[in-house]
């Protein structure tokens, strides 16, 4: 059975709406050695389709010159979570229609390792509150926005966590992997 692993960039109150306010702390390649390990044992890609859509023109033409992260963008299977695209264009994409509960576990039962999100605030807050996320990956960013889309609510519902792992980098980030508790 497939874990859920989630990496998401985050405020310091917890906003991750579009992280352009990541730019101007840079990318600490720390940072990349971490996210390549939230990767490790992936064997697929669940997305939204909001970030389906930013994700399939910033990546499907990267290359490993580009980007070490990049073949496993574009070759892993990637299954999108929406109620409204019906087309896949990047390769290895398949729709799997609108959020449900049943067919995520299905998903997770079907998949050897794990599965890999990244970003897709609106399916991972829906993950959350289905208690169907095995790991969070997170990336904190010393600011605050006061406003914006959050990674918890109240639709999230209440959950304890265990710290499996934490760095601090130089830009002033700091990465927590928190893994659920039985």
């Amino acid at each position: 059975m497939g874990k859920i692993r989630v990496h998401e960039f985050t405020t310091l109150d917890g906003v991750i709406d579009e992280p352009r306010w990541t730019f101007d702390f840079g990318f600490d390649p720390k940072m990349g050695t971490a996210i390549a390990k939230a990767m490790g044992g992936c064997d697929a890609i669940l997305l939204g389709r909001v970030t389906y859509e930013m994700f399939e023109p910033a990546w499907s033409e990267r290359t490993a010159e580009d980007d070490p992260g990049a073949p496993f963008m574009n070759d892993t299977t990637k299954y999108v979570i929406s109620s409204t695209l019906t087309n896949a264009t990047w390769r290895n994409s398949e729709i799997v229609g609108p959020y449900d509960p049943g067919a995520i576990r299905r998903l997770k039962d079907r998949v050897d390792g794990g599965l890999y999100v990244s970003g897709s605030g609106t399916l991972v807050r829906a993950l959350l509150g289905d208690n169907l996320v095995d790991e969070l990956h997170l990336f904190v960013y010393p600011i605050t926005r006061a406003g914006g889309t959050r990674l918890f609510g109240p639709e999230t519902g209440a959950r304890k966590w265990a710290l499996a792992d934490s760095q601090t980098y130089d830009n002033g980030v700091v990465y927590l992997n928190y893994a659920t508790v039985s």
